[in-house]
């Protein structure tokens, strides 16, 4: 009788599956390396004569092993007759998570996210810090928010090296140093000490550092003292979205020379004496690609841009137009909506330099509450194609927090599968039953409830009549004072019909039945998730004149909902940055009570 094929994850290269049982399920491989397979290959074969693995070198045996244990939990009366020959389509396959927006997981967070990583392949991991470190010199900087320590990271290093992953120390240098430049300590060190104005009436606070040799060195100096936690010799080193470089210390400079030379001669400043130690350094390249005048002088080895879009590439070509006024604020940052056509043209110019970049997707979390997931999906998917087509060194798979990390940490399940088992083989893997894989592998559900519950819930943003850019319109509903850029007027039958989702959603959740170790705490915050989203469908609800909680019956309910906010986050997060994450939903408690 032959066998029925095992559900793996990731799918393999190839697969065949012969007789049923015809060795016993705990019978142990003879292992033997094998050169001339693929980097990170391997084959694993099980006949009558036992159970055979070849593998190329660790990481290839890991994996093969990775896959027998998959198939004998799913054959405990005996192994199938089997050939599997495996090996990634991307060499490097990352994920990078931003722990400087609230949000910075504990240990057994941690230890729990390396686990799914290592399921699906993931073999580069990230921490995106802005000030998040204890830096000895600079406690004023992280005092209130429950920083990661040199101890900490001399953990999560051992235990990624013990999963076949590479962590990789990652602080932003240039841009994105608000949390900084707020205390009089550092204000000094910016480019615009007050704040800029992008248009008349919006001006954001000082965020950048001015490219100044002696902030060249701070930036340094936070380095040496980070990178010596790591074993790995990477690092990334941040330098996105420089918004007001140009338009305080340096404008002359600018003006003079151009903003990209400007900005190049800054990176080079950071970056060289980490290429003379033998680094390898990551860089953001959205201001290589905006500013191509400068572009040539970053082209060394061992220094290498990731090329980053989050939203999924238009299936018409054309880029949804966005309101005047915020498309007017969007020029002012430089922040070209045009970008946002795929991977393809982003990577076009870099190629033209003899660089080949990364490739950065996004899991389309932030800024949604439950998540973007079709979005997440397809680029993910334009990520791994570009990807492969130009020989992409690597894939970064960005997690972002802005506005308080209000998304908690399941949401990004589904897209950090998805990535990783689409990164390791996107021919097996672009039309993974996602649902199905994480009900299998990741929750151990046996309802089958949870994963698509997760599935649901991250479909519903774009279902409202609203259109939106790097954002839900289910959040932008229920916080309403973020800049987020959602448009158009919501659509009655449509809100209804997602009410209607998110409470078939919110039932499956809370009768599903994960034997995962963080099983409690995964249904309580998709749970508490999904109720938050129906907050903000119920504000359009009213606003449209359609069936909803008055405003004093929902503020009831979002008061509740905003304890139990609290209470998952501190289920899996440090306290740390609780009270700014939360005080975006006590805002919109106080307009509901108004």
């Amino acid at each position: 009788m032959t066998a029925v094929a095992p559900d793996l994850l990731p799918r393999p290269r190839r697969l065949r599956v012969g007789a049923a049982a015809v060795v016993a399920a705990a019978t142990e491989p003879r292992v033997a390396l094998d050169h001339t397979l693929a980097p990170q290959g391997y084959r694993l074969r099980v006949d009558t004569s036992g159970v055979t693995i070849t593998h190329a070198d660790d990481a290839g045996l890991r994996y093969a092993r990775q896959t027998l244990d998959q198939v004998r939990a799913q054959s405990p009366d005996g192994l199938p007759e089997l050939e599997v020959d495996d090996a990634p389509d991307l060499a490097q396959r990352g994920y990078m998570l931003d722990i400087s927006r609230d949000r910075v997981p504990t240990r057994a967070t941690l230890e729990r996210l390396v686990e799914i990583l290592a399921l699906v392949r993931i073999n580069h991991l990230e921490l995106y810090t802005e000030h998040t470190f204890a830096y000895r010199d600079h406690e004023v900087v992280w005092r209130d928010a429950d920083p990661l320590t040199a101890d900490d990271l001399a953990w999560l290093d051992a235990q990624c090296r013990g999963a076949g992953i590479t962590l990789v120390a990652n602080q932003n240098c240039f841009g994105h140093m608000e949390r900084w430049l707020r205390h009089d300590e550092y204000r000094s060190r910016a480019e615009c000490p007050d704040g800029f104005e992008v248009v008349p009436g919006f001006t954001m606070p000082p965020a950048v550092l001015a490219p100044t040799a002696d902030n060249a060195e701070f930036a340094r100096g936070l380095l040496r003292e980070l990178v010596a936690n790591f074993t790995s010799r990477a690092v990334n080193i941040g330098c996105d979205e420089t918004f007001e470089l140009g338009k305080g210390v340096s404008r002359a400079d600018c003006a003079a020379r151009g903003t990209g030379v400007v900005f190049a001669e800054h990176v080079l400043r950071i970056a060289a004496p980490l290429l003379a130690e033998g680094r390898e350094v990551l860089f953001w390249a959205d201001m290589v690609r905006s500013h191509p005048e400068g572009a040539r002088p970053l082209v060394r080895d061992g220094l290498t841009p990731v090329a980053w879009t989050y939203e999924a590439p238009p299936t018409d070509g054309r880029v949804a137009a966005v309101p005047p006024a915020m498309a007017t604020v969007f020029d002012a940052l430089g922040l070209d909506l045009g970008a946002h056509r795929g991977f393809a043209p982003l990577v076009e110019p870099l190629l033209e330099l003899g660089v080949h970049p990364w490739v950065a997707p996004g899991t389309s979390t932030w800024n949604s509450l439950v998540g973007r997931l079709d979005n997440a999906l397809a680029n993910i998917d334009d990520a791994v194609r570009v990807g492969l087509d130009i020989g992409a060194p690597g894939l970064l798979l960005t997690d972002w927090g802005d506005n308080g990390h209000l998304q908690p940490p399941a949401v990004s399940l589904p897209p950090i599968v998805a990535a990783g088992a689409s990164s390791w083989c996107h021919a097996t893997n672009h039309d993974l039953d996602l649902p199905a894989a994480l009900d299998r592998h990741v929750f151990g559900d046996a309802t089958s409830g949870l994963g698509g519950a997760l599935d649901r819930i991250g479909r519903q943003w774009q279902h409202t009549g609203r259109s939106a850019f790097n954002c839900s319109p289910l959040q932008v509903a229920l916080l309403p004072d973020q800049f987020l850029a959602a448009f158009g007027r919501p659509d009655a039958e449509a809100v209804a019909r997602v009410v209607d989702e998110l409470d078939d959603a919110l039932a499956a959740t809370e009768s599903a039945r994960p034997t995962c170790r963080d099983g409690a705490a995964v249904v309580a915050e998709v749970a508490n998730a999904t109720r938050l989203a129906r907050h903000g469908a119920w504000v359009l609800a009213r606003r449209i004149g359609i069936a909803a909680p008055d405003q004093v019956s929902q503020a009831v309910m979002l008061a509740d909902d905003i304890d139990d906010y609290r209470a998952c986050w501190l289920a899996r997060c440090r306290p740390g940055g609780l009270r700014d994450s939360a005080e975006h939903l006590q805002r919109a408690l106080a307009r509901l009570t108004a």
